[in-house]
Order: structure tokens, then sequence, then C-alpha cells
């Protein structure tokens, strides 16, 4: 059981995993505008593009000038920044390299068919290309982190069992990552299944951190987070505003918002480095650059400030 003023590192995603799936075109500018908006409410390691084909992942086609926009940005911050780029194979990996990334997000699905259809190989062929990345990340100087996907349930095969779940970790772990993450790709996960599957990561990779992802497609995010935590996961990641999705899920929706996590962290006195008031004028930003609301609850309801004058109920 985690101690009760355990910090977490909230991960922020909306830059990639938030904007990949959005049926508007945002711009450039407008994806660096939100970078540096994280940034300013305390974001300090921020998955800020993908090297992905443009083909199969047209919003996230501008990568290098995301990255190039940023790494001229990044002498004018006032900390330290971790920046992240996801990819699925070698070549993505050489185009983080150039481009400048300081660490990669590599996926690997714990489904056949899900793997197939979002990287057209199959698990064991992931795990294989994970294992040759290794060594050229490395010499680069960055960090790898690994994703695996749909950890919880898949929109193909069903439910994944935990004896599944536990094969796929332990070929992953053999590779020696530096970090595995479990990612609730459709929404599926409950807090208890979260807490079990946590420990599943701890009993195959012991050293290695532990990070979770969650997709709030079912509204049991913010309680997987929570279980998430608890368990002993160091890290968890957000999307302001709560946007998001995979485009090779069906019906897929957002992750949890970063405010409301935020939110609910802070409020029980867990340590996050975040400012809920930044984060909030982000969400209700992005409102405008998508043309529509964003799902996230703080943008609407704002954060709790006792007010006298709203009166009392009876």
């Amino acid at each position: 059981m985690t101690a009760a003023n355990t910090p977490i590192e909230i991960v922020e995603v909306s830059p990639r995993d938030g904007l990949q799936n959005e049926a508007t075109d945002v711009s450039t500018g407008d994806k660096v505008a939100l970078v540096e908006r994280a940034i300013a409410a305390g974001a300090r390691r921020i998955e800020a593009t993908s090297f992905v084909s443009p083909k199969a992942v047209p919003r996230m086609a501008d990568a290098e000038a995301v990255m190039r926009a940023l790494n001229s940005a990044r002498p004018g911050w006032a900390s330290p920044v971790v920046l992240a780029g996801l990819v699925v194979n070698r070549r993505g990996l050489d185009r983080a390299i150039a481009a400048g990334v300081d660490e990669v997000n590599f996926i690997v699905v714990a489904t056949e068919t899900f793997n197939q259809r979002n990287q057209g190989v199959s698990v064991a062929q992931s795990v294989e290309q994970l294992a040759q990345c290794l060594a050229p990340a490395r010499e680069a100087g960055i960090g790898v982190s690994v994703t695996i996907g749909a950890a919880f349930g898949c929109p193909f095969e069903g439910e994944v069992p935990e004896t599944r779940l536990r094969e796929v970790l332990s070929a992953v772990a053999r590779t020696g990552v530096d970090e595995i993450a479990l990612a609730d790709t459709i929404g599926v996960g409950d807090p208890l299944a979260v807490h079990r599957r946590v420990g599943i990561v701890q009993d195959v990779a012991p050293g290695a951190r532990i990070r979770c992802h969650f997709h709030n497609t079912r509204n049991t995010g913010i309680a997987n987070a929570y279980s998430a935590w608890q368990a002993g996961a160091h890290s968890l990641d957000a999307s302001i505003g709560g946007i998001g999705g995979c485009p090779f899920a069906p019906a897929a929706t957002g992750n949890i918002p970063t405010e409301d996590a935020i939110y609910m962290f802070e409020r029980m006195g867990v340590p996050t480095g975040y400012q809920l008031a930044p984060l909030i004028e982000a969400a209700r930003w992005l409102d405008g650059v998508l043309g529509r609301p964003v799902p996230g609850m703080l943008a609407r309801a704002g954060d709790f400030v006792a007010d006298p004058r709203l009166g009392r109920c009876a």
C-alpha cells in the first residue's frame, strides 16, 4: 500500500495521444502552444509527438516541425522538461533521435489482433523490434519506456487474461527496458484489476519503473488512476481536457483529464508538482482550438472555492 503522501508523476500526453484522434487538424503552432501551457502548469515530462507513419496517423505528420520548435524554445524554460516521442519500430526511433527527443515510448499490444492492426506485425516481432532499438537509443542518450496496449481488454479479442498479460510483460521485461506502462486502451479496466495487474509488473520486472495509461471510455479512469497510485505505480499519463483516443480502437474516447487527476491527488495531499488554475485555463483554451467543449469536468466546474454568497442547502 502506497504511503498517503507519496508523490505521483503525471505525464502530459495531450500533444500526442490527445490530438492524434481529433477530427480537427491542429496547427504546429497550437501543438507547441499546448506543450508550453502544460509546462507553465508544472508538467516536467510530456509526450510531445509521434514518429509513426503519417499515412497511419496523419495528425502527427508534423512531428519533426513540433520538435524543432520545442527544442528552439527549450532555453527559455524555467525548469528541465523531458520531451518524449512515440515509436513502434527502428525507423521511428531513428526519426525520434534525429528530431532531438529525450525519451521514446515504444508500443507493444497485449493481443495479436490489435498488435497487427496497430503496427502490422506480431507481438513477438514487436518485442524483437524493441530489443533492437534499445542499444541505439541508449547510445543516443535517450530513455526507453514501453507501453503495453490493451492490457485490460481488446476490442477484437475481448478480455485479456492475466496469464496472457504476464506472458507479454515477461517478454518485454527480458529486454531490460527502463519503464513499463499498462494501457487501458479501450477503457474497460476496473480498480481491482488495476491493482492486480500493477502487481504483475512488480513481479516480472522488479527493477522497472511502472506507469499507467487510462482511458475514460466507461467513466472509470479516475478511479483506476487512484488504484494504480495506491498499488505502487510511479507515473500516470493524463491529457489536458481529457482529449484523445486510439485511431485503431473502435469507439475510442479520451484519456483521463490532467486537471481532474491533479484535483483529486492534490485534494488528497498527494504532491504532483502541478498548478490547477493554468491547467483549467489550458483546457478551456483547447475548447477554442478544437471547436468543441473538452470532456474534462474541471474545465466546466472549476476548482472548489467556498463562497458564502452562494447560500446554503435547506
